[in-house]
């Protein structure tokens, strides 16, 4: 049994197939993002999880691509919790951008890549290799276009009174807006970048409004000039996206790259049923 893993900081997509490509199994767990978790909250929520705990001993490949896996220590490390947890299976830990490149990418086509959700990252392919200009230093510093960088904006429009009063009205109905309950997420809970993320929902509901329209032009134009310009060939290339917020906001994406003169490829929610077939077909 083979374990197919697409794991952002928000939540983890698992699908377990046979050698035939048959699916056993679909599952789903919170989010196994190395940067922000310890080694007991990761196994805790595989434990948490009945599919996985139970079938753990039946595992023979483990392929995980995620999130927070862009270093070498921190490949390392998780290939070192999950070795000891699926004690039978071949651990590869890839960084989540190969999950992107193999879902969206044909076989040798050169592309940049892009992965827009809780998170964002940007790479080139070069048909073999994956290469990136940008380290990633995390959604304190970074993640221009992010559901995080969404939701920080808005909690800092809602505190400053910038926020129109009509949709802060709203706001407070969808969301406990209270000081102590958000500091808590922030600086207490595991994961604060995908609870700022749980605010884009917000954004991309009222995303026709104006004071939303500039969040979002903003975003992207950084996300643009930040990241795919980096590459010389960006116009040269298609550019490819990942994740929900390029999927929820792929109209504004399009009409953004287009003034750069640059050409938006595949948009995907989520990479995990590309990478079936790019396992079947590649054995691995």
């Amino acid at each position: 049994m083979k374990l197919l893993v697409d794991s952002g900081s928000t939540k983890a997509d698992w699908i377990a197939i046979d050698d035939d490509g048959k699916v056993l199994f679909t599952t789903q767990t919170l989010g196994l993002n190395p940067e922000v978790l310890d080694k007991e909250e990761i196994i805790a929520r595989l434990d948490n999880k009945f599919d996985i705990s139970h079938n753990k001993d039946k595992a023979t490949h483990l392929y995980f691509y995620g999130a927070g896996c862009g270093t070498d220590r921190m490949k390392k490390f998780l290939t070192e919790v999950f070795q000891k947890y699926f004690s039978k299976a071949i651990v590869v830990v890839h960084e989540d951008t190969y999950a992107a490149v193999y879902a969206t990418t044909p076989k040798d086509e050169k592309a940049i890549v892009c992965i827009l959700g809780t998170g964002s990252n940007c790479s080139y392919f070069d048909g073999k290799v994956l290469h990136q200009k940008v380290q990633s230093l995390g959604y304190i510093a970074m993640d221009d276009c992010s559901g995080n960088r969404f939701g920080r904006h808005l909690l800092r429009a809602y505190y400053f009174n910038q926020m129109p009063k009509v949709l802060a009205k709203e706001f407070e109905e969808e969301y406990n807006v209270d000081a102590d309950y958000i500091k808590n997420n922030l600086y207490k809970e595991p994961n604060p970048n995908a609870y700022l993320a749980t605010f884009a929902k917000f954004l991309i509901k009222h995303k026709d409004n104006p004071f939303c329209q500039k969040i979002i032009q903003a975003e992207m134009k950084d996300f643009t000039e930040n990241y795919i310009m980096q590459f010389d060939n960006c116009r040269d290339v298609l550019v490819h996206f990942v994740g929900s917020i390029a999927f929820y906001l792929k109209d504004e994406l399009e009409a953004t790259l287009e003034t750069y003169d640059i050409k938006i490829g595949n948009v995907l929610r989520r990479p995990i049923d590309g990478l079936i077939q790019y396992h079947i077909l590649n054995k691995q």
